[in-house]
C-alpha cells in the first residue's frame, strides 16, 4: 500500500471515528440542554410568592389589629392557603356569581353585614353539602340548632337546604350571638364555636375580644379564614384569579308554586312543569324523598325554573 493509500485510509478512519463520536455524545449533550431548559422553564414560569398583607383589614366594619405579630401571622396563613388552592379558589368565584345576588339582599333584609356572605363560604364554599359532624346546606346547621330556629328537619324536608329559609335563620342566630357578645366578629366565631363555647373560653380567660382569646385550632382559624375570602374575592386579580364573565355561573331565573297536599309522586309532579326529577330536585334540594307526605297541609313553595333553560327529553 503506497503512503498517499495510507493517508486516505488514515482520514476516512478518523473521520468515522469522529461520526461516531459524535453520534455517541449528541444524545448526552441533547438531554442535558433539554433539562437545562426544563430547569429555566420551571424556574421563569412556576413560581409561589410571599403575600403582602392588606394595610388594613375590617370584618364587618370592625378594625382586624394586623399591628399584632399572631394575627398577622394567621391572617398570613389564612391568604397563603386560600390563594394557592387555585381550584377551589376559581370554583367559589363561579359560584358566587351565582348565589352572592341571592344571599346579599336576605342578609340586608334581616340586617345582617354583607360580609358575612363570606362566612358562608368558609362553611359550604357555596355548596349544599354536609359536614362530617353533620351540620348541612349552606350555613351547615346542625339538626338541633335547625330546629331551635323553625326548620323542620325529617326524613321528607330538610329547610336546612332552603337557601331563603336557612338565611333567615342564619341571621336570627347571629343576631342573637351579636347581642351576647358585642361585636359581630365574636358573633362569628360563636358560629363555630358555638354561643356556649365562645361565652365559657370569655370567662375562663377573661378577656372579650376574639384576637385575645385562645380557642381550639378551628376557630381560631375561622374568622381568618372568612376574611381570607373577603379578601381573595374582592381582589381576583390581585391573587392571580383570571376568568371572564362567560366563564362564572348563572342563577337560574324561577318562579314558586305553592304545594298545600301531599306528593305522591316528585318525578310525575316534575313532568307537569316539562322538567325532570334531576332538575327539580337541584332547584329544591330541600325535599329528600321521592314523595311528600303532607297530611297537616302545611304551605310549601317549590322552585321551578322558565323554560328554555334546561334540554330535557
Amino acid at each position: 500500500m503506497n503512503i498517499l493509500s495510507k493517508i486516505g485510509l488514515g482520514t476516512v478512519l478518523v473521520a468515522v471515528f469522529v461520526l461516531c463520536t459524535n453520534a455517541v455524545q449528541d444524545p448526552v449533550k441533547s438531554t442535558s440542554m433539554a433539562s437545562e431548559n426544563m430547569q429555566e422553564k420551571l424556574v421563569n414560569d412556576y413560581n409561589i410568592y410571599a403575600l403582602e398583607l392588606p394595610e388594613t383589614m375590617d370584618f364587618a366594619g370592625e378594625p382586624v389589629p394586623l399591628n399584632d405579630p399572631d394575627v398577622r401571622e394567621r391572617m398570613d396563613r389564612e391568604l397563603l392557603v386560600n390563594t394557592y388552592w387555585q381550584s377551589n379558589g376559581l370554583l367559589i368565584f363561579k359560584r358566587a356569581h351565582k348565589y352572592f345576588p341571592i344571599i346579599e339582599p336576605l342578609l340586608a333584609k334581616y340586617g345582617i353585614p354583607d360580609d358575612f356572605k363570606y362566612l358562608a363560604v368558609a362553611e359550604s364554599a357555596l355548596e349544599n353539602n354536609s359536614s362530617p359532624a353533620g351540620a348541612a346546606g349552606f350555613w351547615h346547621f346542625m339538626k338541633g340548632t335547625g330546629r331551635e330556629y323553625g326548620l323542620e328537619i325529617n326524613d321528607y324536608v330538610d329547610e336546612r337546604y332552603n337557601l331563603e329559609l336557612a338565611t333567615k335563620v342564619a341571621a336570627d342566630y347571629l343576631k342573637d350571638s351579636k347581642r351576647k357578645f358585642g361585636t359581630w366578629t365574636l358573633a362569628a366565631a360563636a358560629y363555630n364555636a358555638g354561643n356556649g363555647g365562645i361565652n365559657k373560653q370569655i370567662e375562663r380567660q377573661k378577656v372579650n375580644d376574639y384576637y385575645d382569646l385562645l380557642l381550639n385550632s378551628e376557630t381560631s382559624r375561622y374568622v381568618f379564614r372568612i376574611l381570607a375570602f373577603k379578601e381573595i374575592l374582592s381582589n381576583p386579580e390581585k391573587y392571580g384569579f383570571n376568568f371572564r364573565e362567560k366563564d362564572l355561573y348563572k342563577e337560574i331565573p324561577s318562579y314558586k308554586v305553592k304545594v298545600d297536599t301531599a306528593v305522591t309522586d316528585f318525578a310525575d309532579f316534575a313532568k307537569k312543569f316539562d322538567i325532570n326529577y334531576k332538575i327539580l330536585k337541584i332547584h329544591n334540594p330541600w325535599l329528600r324523598d321521592t314523595y311528600l307526605k303532607n297530611s297537616s297541609g302545611k304551605e310549601y313553595y317549590i322552585e321551578i325554573p322558565e323554560k328554555g333553560h334546561y334540554k330535557t327529553n
